[in-house]
This record gives structure tokens, C-alpha cells and sequence, in this order.
């Protein structure tokens, strides 16, 4: 019995994140109950299990900065929109996301915040219904946490925008099959967040609306709220049509926009 209990503990230490398949899963809860009709209406969700996998840790090195990977596996609907959804936290939808057909089949990575243990979701939009798959996520404190820099130094580089190209991977180089990394500086200031002086909360201060184009072809939209995380990262796949540069339009809470040219490097 010893033995057994010590092989189990050695393969729960292997595991991915440190956790088992069992794990992976969500769990049931009364939050979804009361929070699905604002998010989904009255729409039937089928099981998203086979179109799309979430990869997400189990347990959180940082709850303010926690990846999230969307992949989808059924590679033949087209995900026509998204929505990332982290129960638990004070605003729960975390974004809504529209895709241009470049985006097809669908492969995204950004970082979101976890105020406390709580299934994440993500329910996509298809020509044939909408699709729910998610994980559990043991984290939290991710919306108070308190910011990497001090509201000055914050503010001083909002909007600065990098844009890094991966090369492709070999099956991919007959598509023109390319992944990029848009990284931008923003606070995202949450509201429940405290000036680390003076102990007052800072004002909820964050990008609500992005665009990604290449040239006149959309890749991505989001409409976004607080469960974004501090200066923003989204990783993504897309198909090249050999426009010279990616165009990204932020707009913050405060009226703010931010509008680059993000000129192609040559791949990293």
C-alpha cells in the first residue's frame, strides 16, 4: 500500500503543472447558474471538449499574470468569436473576441488575472452553435495584486507596442501559416488594486477595446475588462497575406488610443 501511494505521488509530480487528468477538469459550482444568463443568454452550449483544448495551470505560479492557451483541435469549423470567461472573478467575462478568417483554425495565448479558485471557460461561436470547454484554476488575489511598477512609471510607457514573428513550423511554410506576439504596455489597472504609498485604490484604468489587421483584413477584435492582465500579451497563428506590417488599434477606459504600425521583423 506504501508503494502504491508513493508511485501515485511521483506521477501527480510528473504531470503537466503538477496535476492529473481528473484535475484538468472543471468543477461543479453554483456560479455558473447565476452568471450564464448575462453571459449566454438563452443559448445552448454544446460540449467543446472535441473542437477545442484549454491549456491553463492547475495551480497558479501568479494569479495576475495567468497563461491561457486556446487550440483548436477540430480544425474543420470555422470559431467565428469567444468568449474567455474566469467565474469566480469579480467581472467575469474576461473578453470577447471576434476572428477574421486568417485566424482559421484557431490558436491563441494571452494572460488573465484569477481573483480565487474558479473554472475558466471559453465558449466559441461556430456556423453550426456554440461550443463551452474550460479548466480549474487554483489561484487567487490576481484583480488586487499589486501592480509591477508605480502609477508613474506605469503611465509614463503606456501604449509602447512590440511585435515579434516565430518562424514556422515546416508543415506549415506551404501556407504561409505564420505566429506572432503583440505585446503592449498598459497598467490595466483593475480598481481593486492600492497604491503601494499611499494605500488608496487606483482607479480602474484599462484597454476595453483592441484590433489587430493586416492590411485590410481583421485577424482579431476584443472587447476586454479587468480580468486582462497588466501589460498585455496575445500570441496567435494566423495565415500571412504579405501585408508589410500588423496595424493594432487600443482604446482604453480613459479615452485613450492607441494606434501602430507594427512593421514584420524577420523571424526570430
Amino acid at each position: 500500500m506504501k508503494q502504491l501511494l508513493v508511485a501515485l505521488s511521483l506521477a501527480l509530480m510528473s504531470a503537466p503543472f503538477g496535476l492529473s487528468a481528473a484535475e484538468s477538469l472543471m468543477v461543479e459550482g453554483p456560479t455558473w447558474a447565476e452568471i450564464s444568463g448575462d453571459i449566454v443568454g438563452d443559448v445552448a452550449l454544446q460540449d467543446g471538449g472535441a473542437l477545442l483544448s484549454v491549456d491553463a495551470p492547475y495551480r497558479a505560479e501568479d494569479a495576475a499574470t495567468v497563461p491561457v492557451v486556446i487550440e483548436q483541435t477540430d480544425t474543420g469549423p470555422v470559431i467565428t468569436a469567444l468568449k474567455l470567461v474566469v467565474d469566480e472573478n469579480p467581472s467575469p467575462l474576461v473578453a470577447e473576441f471576434r476572428f477574421g478568417p486568417a485566424m482559421h483554425p484557431l490558436k491563441l495565448e494571452t494572460r488573465v488575472r484569477v481573483n480565487q479558485y474558479s473554472n475558466l471557460r471559453v465558449i466559441a461561436d461556430t456556423a453550426g452553435g456554440s461550443f463551452m470547454t474550460g479548466r480549474y484554476v487554483k489561484a487567487s488575489g490576481g484583480c488586487s495584486a499589486p501592480a509591477t511598477k508605480d502609477p508613474e512609471a506605469a503611465l509614463a510607457g503606456m501604449g509602447e507596442m512590440r511585435l515579434k514573428l516565430f518562424e514556422p513550423a515546416e508543415v506549415q511554410q506551404s501556407t504561409a501559416r505564420r505566429e506572432a506576439q503583440i505585446m503592449i504596455r498598459h497598467p490595466n489597472y483593475s480598481g481593486l488594486q492600492r497604491d503601494q504609498i499611499t494605500q488608496l485604490f487606483i482607479p480602474a484604468h484599462f484597454i476595453h477595446e483592441l484590433e489587430v489587421w493586416q492590411g485590410a483584413d481583421l485577424l482579431f477584435a476584443l472587447e476586454g475588462g479587468i480580468s486582462i492582465s497588466e501589460n498585455p500579451v496575445f500570441r496567435f497563428d494566423y495565415s500571412d497575406n504579405g501585408a508589410p506590417a500588423l496595424r493594432v488599434r487600443a482604446v482604453d477606459t480613459e479615452g485613450n488610443v492607441f494606434d501602430r504600425m507594427l512593421p514584420k521583423d524577420p523571424p526570430a
